[in-house]
């Protein structure tokens, strides 16, 4: 009972910190553009996952054979999703980048069946369906213009790539410690982005980085939400099976629009809300499906 308890305070307060993220990054992102704003982020973030490796003491030494996953999933997961998402949220709305992701585990479903050959059944192919349905609603609301609609579409895209690398995680052997894994794929992430953020360097509005908002920001996004959320919800994860686990993922669109709402003031239109029920209903389905 107790593990549960504790298991569950963990999870929820990794998927709030995830939830809160894309209010901070709405207001970072203005100081910082998005490309930079991740490899600034990751910065933070490899500092904080040394210090804690080395504190623990963990191996960092990774199999040849494994090179080649870590290196996909730092791609795929680290690069073109975080920057992806990054981007849309600069371009839509923290409600938006919070309701779009949380169907990350929706198309999970896809990706499994097609490199891990699990099962696709009735119940899973109608929760991919629902979410695909409330994924198109919110990108067709009546509220958001075209540029709103670009972010929508660069969130899906957000949603599908880390659900693609969330499946190749599954390939990682589990002698691995979940700090090392992620140290190793934002190192990848890192050397793939400098070289467009060197040329960019100068978009940068260097004196604003001293506000507190901003600097606190950063901070946030790179210790907390990064390096410290991932290990929350790791550690969650050992305590609870992965069924009951995934639902505290509601923890962050919840968290992300309500702070939208809070803080920025984001409007919360009815097409929105239909989208959104339609998507948690269909994350629910595949969170509930029994292995």
């Amino acid at each position: 009972m107790k593990n549960t308890l504790l298991g569950s305070i963990y999870l929820a307060l990794a998927a709030s910190i995830w939830g809160g993220m894309y209010v901070v990054v709405k207001v970072v992102v203005s100081v910082i553009p998005p490309l930079e704003l991740v490899w600034m982020r990751y910065a933070v973030a490899i500092l904080a996952l040394l210090i804690i490796g080395l504190v623990k003491r963990l191996s960092w030494r990774i199999h040849r054979r494994d090179l080649l996953l870590i290196i996909a999933i730092g791609i795929i997961g680290n690069t073109i999703s975080i920057v992806t998402q990054e981007v849309g949220t600069n371009l839509s709305s923290a409600q938006m980048g919070a309701i779009i992701t949380s169907s990350t585990p929706a198309f999970m479903v896809i990706f499994a069946r097609l490199l891990l050959k699990e099962r696709l059944n009735v119940k899973k192919g109608i929760s991919v369906a629902l979410a695909t349905i409330g994924v198109l609603m919110i990108l067709g609301n009546g509220h958001i213009d075209m540029t709103n609609q670009m972010g929508g579409i660069s969130l899906l895209i957000a949603a599908l790539t880390w659900a693609l690398m969330s499946v190749l995680l599954k390939r990682v052997p589990n002698h691995y410690s979940p700090i090392v894994v992620t140290t190793y794929s934002i190192l990848v992430a890192m050397i793939i982005l400098t070289p467009f953020v060197w040329m960019n360097v100068n978009e940068v509005h260097f004196s604003q980085l001293a506000h507190p908002t901003i600097w606190g920001g950063l901070l946030y996004l790179g210790i907390v939400s990064t390096a410290c959320a991932f290990i929350l919800w790791n550690r969650g994860l050992q305590m609870l099976n992965a069924s009951s686990g995934g639902l505290f993922f509601f923890f962050q669109p919840l968290v992300g629009t309500l702070l939208g709402w809070l803080l920025l003031g984001e409007r919360i239109g009815g097409t929105f809300w239909a989208g959104s029920t339609l998507i948690l209903v269909g994350v629910l389905l595949v969170i509930r499906e029994k292995k």
